[in-house]
């Protein structure tokens, strides 16, 4: 099941929804917290790229604060932090906030 639709087809989920979001084929999840800037200036870029990616790439949220044991488990050190997984398995780590051209063609690469 996804977790609660935050905005424009990108789910907040916790814990216990994160194995079903692996079942995806290419998922990218964005570790954030409610108070941190550049996870608030990250969100809009995700929204338009989940927008973009549409019914290939499954995009969620978690929030690091709410689910400590997930940020432990994929070793999140700074936030925000967005990892790639294809078919349950992490093909990349990305740190921090970027723009929208650069995060496109590193998830195009991954199709």
């Amino acid at each position: 099941m996804a977790g609660k639709n935050i905005n424009n087809g990108v789910d907040e989920i916790s814990g216990n929804q994160f194995e079903s979001c692996m079942s995806h084929p290419l998922c990218v999840i964005d570790f954030f917290t409610e108070w941190c800037m550049p996870c608030l200036i990250l969100a809009p870029v995700i929204e338009e790229l989940a927008d973009k990616f549409r019914g290939k790439i499954h995009f969620a949220k978690i929030n690091v604060e709410e689910n400590q044991e997930l940020a432990q488990k994929f070793g999140i050190m700074s936030i925000p932090t967005l990892i790639v997984f294809k078919k349950g398995e992490i093909i990349e780590k990305i740190t921090g906030s970027l723009p929208v051209e650069i995060l496109e063609e590193k998830f195009k690469k991954h199709l």
